[in-house]
């Protein structure tokens, strides 16, 4: 299963994601040397290649009871980053939910860096995520300019080429305290990993 929309999302999303960032200062770029950051990016760029692909998921929330849908990764032409698509659909195919998802990994903080986008509320869901022996975890925020934000505690476990879960521990007054188990997601392969390849090829 493919979806285009990734395509024309993904110049928008990499151009504007760019002023959220502040430029990291002369200190920080110094805490680590050149060895130091390029062993950092050969050990996690390759973090979230288990997500590339096509997948078809479950899952169970505390707000809306049962669902299902598709969820489709690419991998960017340069670097360690990867675009992704997130549908809830109905049981016609009707889209309840679809939300896109830039992850970067910054090797100079050795860190993935997150930044999600849903119809009409801009690039606001920013959150970062670490790899924590067989399973990746994340902390986001969701809904900031809603009446309702949220911050996430998320964890991908059980990770195999077929198949992944998906936890999401969810707070509402800024980690003071957590509902577990807001959200779970039991995600199974339809399609194979693949790449976005260059939107602008050069020219030869």
């Amino acid at each position: 299963m493919r979806h285009p929309a990734l395509l024309a999302f993904a110049g928008a999303l990499l151009a504007s994601i760019v002023t959220l960032a502040p430029p990291l200062s002369a200190q920080a770029l110094g805490q680590r040397s050149r060895e130091q950051i390029k062993a950092s990016y050969d050990a996690h760029q390759g973090d979230f290649d288990y997500l590339l692909g096509d997948w078809e998921f479950t899952s169970v929330s505390r707000e809306f009871g049962k669902g299902h849908g598709y969820w489709s990764a690419v991998r960017l032409a340069e670097g360690a980053q990867i675009l992704d698509e997130y549908r809830v659909v109905g049981d016609s195919g009707e889209t309840y939910y679809a939300s896109s998802t830039l992850r970067a990994y910054n090797a100079v903080l050795d860190q993935w860096e997150l930044v999600s986008a849903e119809s009409g509320t801009g690039l606001q869901n920013v959150g970062t995520a670490h790899r924590v022996g067989a399973e990746m975890h994340i902390e986001q925020k969701f809904g900031v300019i809603s009446p309702n934000p949220s911050l996430w505690r998320i964890r991908y476990y059980d990770i195999r080429p077929d198949r992944f879960s998906w936890t999401g521990d969810r707070s509402t007054d800024g980690g003071k305290t957590w509902t577990t188990n807001w959200l779970q997601i039991e995600a199974r392969r339809i399609g194979p990993a693949r790449s976005l390849g260059p939107l602008a090829p050069a020219k030869r």
